[in-house]
Formats: C-alpha cells, sequence, structure tokens
C-alpha cells in the first residue's frame, strides 16, 4: 500500500514537471541547480541502485553548485519501457533499461538477447569493458533522442519457478515470464515453454497467482524482488548473459559543456566500477538468503541440454539481422582469445 502511494506521488510530481513545463516554467530547476532525474526499476539495496549513488555522489562533488542528482528507485516513475520514453523526450534525464528493451530503438542490441552468446563471464566483462568498440553501439541510438553511457552486470539469466527444472523437458507447457524481446519469445518456444512478456514488476504477483509458472532472471530476483517468497526452484541453465545500461537523453548529453560532460562520463565509469563490486557480493548474499531464509532449491543441471535446444537460434538470428553480425564476429573473436587464455 505504501510503496503503491509512493509511486503515484513520484508519477503525480512528474506530470507536474511536463505539465508546468509546457507554459515556459522549468520545475527541474531547484535553488539555481539543474535538476537530474534518474529512473531504475531496481530497489534501493540493488548493485546498480549502489551504483547511481556513486553517480550522484561523484556529480555533486564535482558541479554540486550546477546540479542535484535525484534517484528514483522501484518503477516509481512507470515501467522501464515508459522511462526509456521518458527519457527520449526528456521529461527525465537517465533510466536504466535492459537491452531487450533497446532492441525497439535500435535492433544491434538484439545481439545480447541470442541464448548462448558468451562462453564465460570472462569473455563477457571483456567485450563490456572494451570502451572504444562499445562507444559504437551505444550511439546507435542516436535518432531515437537518448544515448548510451556505460552499462551495468546483471549477471547471467536462469529459469526459477513454482516446480524444478532439471532439463529442458521440464520447461514442457510452461508459461515463463520473458523479457520483451522477440528473440528471448522464440528462445521460450525453442525450449518448448510458452513466453509471457511482461513487466519485471508485475512478476511476484502473476508467479503468486499462477499468471504464469515462473521467469527467469538472476539470482537478486529471488530477494530483492522477494520472487523467492513464490518461487522455489532456481537452475542454473544459464541461458543468457545480458547487461543492463546506463541511457540518457541525448539534448541533455549534448547540452553539457566540455568539462561538465567529462564529470558525467567520469561519474558513469565510477557507477560501473562500483556497481560490478557490490554485485559479487550481492549475488552471493541473495543465494544464502534464498536458500536459508526462503527455502529456495538452487539445481546446477547438464547445460548442454539446454544448449542443444537453442544452437540453431544463433545462425537464424545472424540471416535475420544484418546489424547485429560485426558484434557477433567480435564477440566470437573475444571468446576465442579469452579460451585460449585459460
Amino acid at each position: 500500500m505504501i510503496k503503491t502511494i509512493m509511486k503515484r506521488c513520484a508519477v503525480l510530481m512528474l506530470c507536474m514537471v511536463m505539465t508546468v513545463g509546457l507554459f515556459g516554467c522549468n520545475l527541474s530547476v531547484n535553488n539555481g541547480k539543474r535538476i537530474v532525474r534518474i529512473a531504475i526499476a531496481q530497489s534501493e539495496t540493488h548493485p546498480e541502485y549502489l551504483g547511481l549513488v556513486a553517480f550522484k555522489e561523484y556529480v555533486e562533488e564535482r558541479l554540486g553548485d550546477k546540479y542535484e542528482v535525484q534517484i528514483f528507485p522501484n518503477e516509481l516513475l512507470g515501467s522501464i519501457q515508459k522511462t526509456i520514453e521518458l527519457t527520449q523526450t526528456g521529461a527525465i534525464d537517465f533510466a536504466v533499461a535492459g537491452t531487450a528493451n533497446l532492441e525497439t530503438f535500435a535492433d544491434v542490441y538484439e545481439v545480447f538477447s541470442m541464448p548462448y552468446l558468451f562462453d564465460s563471464v570472462e569473455s563477457y566483462k571483456a567485450v563490456m569493458q572494451d570502451t572504444d568498440y562499445m562507444e559504437n553501439v551505444y550511439e546507435s541510438t542516436d535518432s531515437s533522442g537518448f544515448r548510451v553511457l556505460t552499462w551495468y552486470n546483471a549477471g547471467t539469466r536462469n529459469f526459477y519457478g513454482k516446480k524444478a527444472i532439471n532439463t529442458p523437458a521440464d520447461l514442457s507447457g510452461m508459461k515463463i515470464r520473458v523479457q520483451q524481446s522477440p528473440a528471448s519469445v522464440a528462445m521460450m518456444q525453442a525450449f518448448g515453454a510458452a513466453a509471457s512478456p511482461m513487466s519485471f514488476g508485475e512478476v511476484y504477483t502473476a508467479i503468486q497467482q499462477g499468471v504464469i509458472d515462473g521467469a527467469e532472471n538472476n539470482e537478486l530476483a529471488l530477494t530483492n524482488n522477494k520472487h523467492g517468497e513464490v518461487a522455489k526452484y532456481y537452475t542454473y541453465n544459464m541461458h543468457q548473459i545480458i547487461p543492463d545500461m546506463l541511457v540518457g537523453n541525448l539534448k541533455f548529453i549534448q547540452g553539457l559543456d566540455e568539462d561538465e560532460l567529462k564529470v558525467f562520463k567520469e561519474a558513469a565509469l565510477k557507477s560501473t566500477e562500483v556497481e560490478l563490486t557490490e554485485w559479487d557480493k550481492c549475488v552471493e548474499e541473495a543465494k544464502n538468503t534464498a536458500h536459508n531464509e526462503m527455502g529456495v532449491e538452487f539445481i546446477y543441471p547438464d547445460i548442454t541440454l539446454f544448449k542443444d535446444k537453442v544452437k540453431n537460434m544463433q545462425q537464424d538470428m545472424i540471416q535475420k539481422n544484418p546489424s547485429i553480425v560485426d558484434i557477433y564476429n567480435h564477440i566470437q573473436k573475444v571468446n576465442k582469445r579469452i579460451g585460449e587464455e585459460k
């Protein structure tokens, strides 16, 4: 009830900002400071939120006379897709979004929905930390009015639900929530399950009420979002490694002077550094809490059984979407290099 009231108040405040803006006043300025609003779907204990706190502190320490950063967690300003749209229009300045949400605006991001794209977490991090290469990807949404500033680790995506999933056969007939991505829907069909795209904030109730049988996400969903209360089995099939992105309104970014832009870019990198450190700690804590306090059983299946079910998807996706060919080939080179180094 309290969360609902908070969300309504936040949305009302945002509507006031947008409405007053139409009449020439600007509620984005407070005591002479430009208010910078950031929306995130996660809670205040999530590593991404902690990274944004570092972002806020870095900006305000260096530009505190000009900017005040405000962070809105828990989908207070709407679903992820909605906050991307708000960032596009400039109603807010930044939002954290999964790459699946960005596919609508730049189809190069579809590559991250490809199952078993990365051979290892090491390969994944090597690709994402190659700032020079990723900058080309980040600029792909300029025509849509926003640009990615940095990435956050969202871990490996695995299945969890009301019943144990030991093999792909166990998924048959199950309704599984997936991100709103055509590739994720096709992946679930290949696994033999029914895909149910929906907002992340709806998942708990949907599992609880039997609208869906489970979902797929990282371990933090069990504890931060309390999905472990309604889903007691978590299977490490590791079908995707998908980053989250910090997207910023393009006009805001391009309106910064050289020194300000440098600070905001440095703040973004600092937020990723903090998020990566916090991520590893939070995952271990989440696993312990989910198992010991929520009664979640962790299952370690034969991953090759799952890989076999989707082995044709990579080439199918490449043929249908030429925009992902370059980054796909780049990732395969990194996979090979990291594999040889091990």
